[in-house]
């Protein structure tokens, strides 16, 4: 009998918890989705919002990708907690470095996915983790970038001029309600992208809440264009449930009341 897909419905994958070490002898936790059966037709690497705000490796987009995905499309889902990051599954060692060391997280994460040979790397930020994206991510092991809610807060000019050199894909996927860079702003700054593409969603906000589907609908129309869309709602097989409540907790305690920091002053 067919089962709705909820917030919390977690499909068939294979998963398994990883460490990710950085270059400079840091311990990252992580986890990796895979398809049941068969190899993946793509891989995305997830990078999580201000973990001074909450964004964490299961912040609720990425938790609910790492659930469906490699069961409904076929892609691989590596998640982390960047530098002092916490979840349920654990805290990564070291200290948020206002997108500074994470460069080295960034990296940690594309070298291990390229090392096991999974297939089409896309990275995938939100909010801070497209500034870690756009400044760190244009590796040769990289297909291409989609960037959700990016405020263009930590990253600068000069990092856009390496990507629109190197002509890889750039998909920013903005709120119409975004707290930071909305839209017609948006389509003004990735002009120095020349072949980005923003793509504006009506009625959304930053945290995307209520528009998962929407945002992993599109996320999949790039990186595994022979998915029938839109994803399936109902599933047919076995299905587990997951406790969320941890992190709906963490979450709403953190953005209480805490102003966003914005890069460190050199």
């Amino acid at each position: 009998m067919s089962q709705k897909i909820r917030a919390n419905s977690v499909l068939p994958a294979r998963r398994e918890r990883l460490t990710l070490e950085t270059a400079d002898g840091l311990t990252l936790v992580a986890e990796l989705a895979l398809p049941l059966e068969g190899d993946p037709v793509a891989t995305i690497i997830c990078l999580h919002p201000l973990p001074t705000h909450g964004g964490m490796m299961d912040s609720h987009v990425y938790r609910k990708a790492a659930f469906r995905l490699p069961a409904l499309a076929g892609v691989a889902v590596l998640r982390f907690n960047t530098r002092g990051t916490w979840s349920e599954q654990g805290t990564s060692e070291g200290a948020f470095d206002n997108a500074v060391g994470e460069r080295y997280d960034v990296a940690a994460a594309i070298e291990y996915a390229e090392f096991h040979d999974l297939p089409d790397i896309w990275l995938v930020g939100w909010s801070f983790g497209t500034d870690l994206t756009l400044m760190y991510g244009l590796d040769p092991a990289v297909h291409g970038a989609i960037l959700l809610s990016p405020p263009l807060r930590f990253s600068e000019p000069e990092h856009l001029e390496p990507w629109a050199e190197s002509g890889k894909p750039v998909h920013a996927f903005v709120p119409e309600h975004d707290d930071y860079l909305q839209p017609a702003e948006a389509t003004e700054r990735f002009k120095a992208i020349p072949q980005a593409e923003v793509v504006p969603f009506e009625g959304s906000k930053h945290l995307w809440v209520g528009d998962a589907e929407k945002v992993l609908d599109e996320i999949v129309r790039r990186v595994a264009p022979g998915v029938t869309l839109p994803l399936a709602t109902e599933w047919d097989g076995p299905m587990e449930l997951a406790d969320t409540s941890a992190y709906n907790a963490h979450n709403l305690a953190a953005y209480k009341d805490v102003p966003v920091p914005g890069p460190a002053q050199t």
